[in-house]
């Protein structure tokens, strides 16, 4: 697994700078209809070629942009940029999920934050966070000061949206889903309501193991502290 864990840093290294030096406006404009049913723009396609050439011979790719890539006993559930209307705005979260597979059960999870370097490596063994240009690595630990939590996509639900604010459960929507279940342990508590996709999904809740947590169909909540978690689920399953 180290041998994937250094591929998949070397490609969100080889993206953060192609991110930085890319200037061709096809780069910038929709190309396709994604598998997961957005559309792909070119930075994403671009984004994707980078992890298929570094992590396709660790098993078969499951792509949020192109499906199925290439085969293997393991599979690589993937989404090469995580918030890309975020990155097209320049609004400084979006980055990349990638689940390593086996059984259909993640064994290793990496979430990276393109923007600011933040990332997230989880296997059996431990959760670490450190910056995608660093060695340094340390333990994913439970904030408890933490005031605000992250709920995505509350512009679609405003009655409860207004339930939190009157309750005092301040909140943030910043439009990625993987990076936001990363940073879980960090956040007062996660939401996250509607159309559910292994893509955005796998790595980050695989990184939530230890929070209390909620998951159905078309609702994700997750908080570290027992009686946010009750609180907030009241309020969204009422």
């Amino acid at each position: 697994m180290q041998a994937f864990i250094r591929e998949t840093i070397k490609a969100c290294q080889e993206i953060v700078e192609m991110l930085e030096v890319t200037t061709d406006p096809e780069a910038f404009k929709p190309q396709k209809i994604g598998a997961g049913g957005d559309e792909s723009v070119g930075l994403d396609l671009m984004a994707e070629d980078i992890f298929v050439k570094r992590l396709s011979r660790f098993g078969q790719i499951s792509s949020e942009e192109s499906g199925t890539i290439g085969e293997g006993e393991a599979q690589i559930v993937l989404d090469p940029i995580d918030g890309s209307d975020n990155l097209l705005t320049r609004f400084p979260y979006y980055g990349a999920s990638i689940a390593y597979m086996e059984g259909g059960l993640p064994v290793v999870g990496i979430v990276c934050n393109f923007a600011n370097g933040d990332i997230f490596i989880k296997d059996s063994k431990q959760f670490l966070q450190g910056k995608l240009h660093s060695a340094h690595f340390k333990p994913v630990e439970k904030h408890h000061t933490s005031k605000i939590g992250i709920f995505e996509k509350a512009a679609l639900f405003p009655e409860i949206t207004y339930e939190l604010i009157q309750n005092r459960l301040k909140y943030r929507a910043p439009g990625a889903v993987a990076l936001s279940l990363a940073y879980a342990h960090y956040a007062n508590y996660m939401v996250f309501l509607g159309k559910m996709r292994n893509y955005d999904l796998e790595a980050g809740l695989f990184m939530c193991e230890g929070l209390h947590m909620y998951k159905d169909e078309t609702h994700i909540i997750v908080s570290k502290d027992k009686q946010v978690f009750e609180q907030v689920k009241k309020i969204i399953l009422k």
